[in-house]
């Protein structure tokens, strides 16, 4: 069998259901849970935390809806069904010859960030727990085939510590993470106050994924001076892809803080960014690195910071078709996976999915091929190699 018939997709989200909290926290924090609300519109919308921020939930599920953005389902019936519900997105994981999907968050955040507008630590750390033990019990149909990605509660080290433990013994296979916590009034990542999480993550052998605007980006998306002087759907295309660059600049001080050669161990995963510039960041923190004096200020740093980033960092591709045909001997071959971002505005989408990997990936060895399409995410997740080929999305003989 050819294992590259399958795909590992290394981003998705889910369009977390209305109960996901009112279901699970304790009865005191019930008035106070977030909760999904039907506006007299029809509109479905996320009432989360005191600061009264309404998230319509068609915004998290775009996929496969026939008009383009700011236009979005109203409600989650008008959504596509594999984007809330388990059993519906493995039919559609088969469709498209998904083997296993790693799944992220949409309402608590890219970073868990939301969690912080509930204005109650011990809220807070109960939203992010239920949430996470939530996940577990989504992919009971086929837990082969999901890589479930815990929420943290970063605001406490501790009890982020405590719930990295308590999610490694359920399953979970990867730690969420802000790759921007300055944004919130803490620490900047580099900073010493965050190496129980690195320990942590090694100790445990789960990567760290700092996924896209998981900083503060709203001013970045949604700022209206700009919807009125560029139009809005301009805005939204130069907006939201700025946000894939802002994960370079991160990505620059998680290399030159140091974390990287002080915890050898520790695998970061760059989401939804993309790769085509990877070798440019590489290129120029070495280029800075040589004249800066970097290993006299810290001495940790025994090689240059792209060798770091070589052998520590994994980076996603999507949409990309130049990208991956031209970086892979710079960014390694055995350190780039491939998403949709499913179901996403921008994502992915049924018969696009195969046409993009046609595309990026078919004049490339096989042996290249199915180290992006699935080895190398089966090797970082931990994912079980399939029990049988695809069948290119034909229905199962007995459906």
């Amino acid at each position: 069998m050819k294992y590259s018939d399958w795909f590992i997709d290394a981003d998705t989200h889910i369009t977390e259901p209305g109960d996901v909290w009112t279901s699970r926290l304790p009865q005191k924090f019930q008035a106070d849970a977030p909760r999904m609300i039907r506006t007299d519109e029809g509109v479905d919308v996320w009432q989360f935390g005191t600061r009264g921020s309404q998230i319509p939930v068609g915004a998290t599920a775009m996929a496969g809806w026939p008009e383009p953005f700011p236009s979005m389902p109203r409600n989650l019936d008008e959504c596509a069904p594999a984007a809330y519900d388990a059993a519906a997105r493995l039919e559609y994981m088969d469709s498209i010859g998904a083997w296993a999907m790693a799944l992220y968050p949409n309402i608590g955040g890219f970073g868990s960030e939301t969690f912080l507008g509930l204005d109650n630590p011990e809220l807070m750390l109960a939203c992010v727990q239920a949430y996470n033990d939530w996940l577990i019990e989504w992919i009971s149909p086929d837990p082969r085939r999901f890589i479930p990605v815990m929420a943290t509660p970063f605001w406490d080290v501790e009890a982020a510590v405590t719930e990295i433990h308590r999610c490694r013994a359920m399953g979970h296979k990867a730690i969420l993470f802000t790759s921007a916590p300055q944004d919130f009034g803490m620490p900047f990542i580099g900073d010493p106050h965050w190496n129980p999480i690195w320990g942590a993550a090694q100790d445990l052998d789960l990567p760290i994924s700092l996924h896209i605007g998981s900083g503060d980006f709203q001013d970045q998306l949604m700022n209206p001076a700009r919807f009125a002087a560029h139009g809005i759907a301009p805005t939204t295309v130069s907006s939201s892809m700025s946000i894939l660059l802002t994960n370079a600049i991160q990505l620059m001080d998680v290399v030159m803080s140091g974390i990287l050669p002080r915890n050898p161990g520790l695998r970061i995963v760059s989401v939804e960014s993309g790769v085509g510039w990877m070798p440019f960041v590489k290129e120029a923190l070495n280029h800075g690195f040589d004249y800066a004096g970097v290993r006299t200020e810290k001495p940790e740093f025994t090689r240059r910071p792209g060798d770091y980033m070589r052998d520590q960092v994994w980076s996603c591709t999507f949409f990309e078709e130049f990208g991956p045909q031209t970086v892979l001997e710079e960014v390694g071959v055995d350190r780039i996976l491939f998403e949709t971002d499913y179901p996403h505005p921008v994502c992915l989408y049924g018969s696009e999915v195969r046409e993009k990997i046609d595309a990026a990936f078919g004049e490339m060895p096989a042996e290249v091929r199915d180290k992006v399409l699935f080895a190398n995410a089966a090797e970082l997740y931990d994912v079980e190699a399939p029990d049988r080929p695809w069948n290119g999305g034909e229905p199962p003989p007995d459906a």
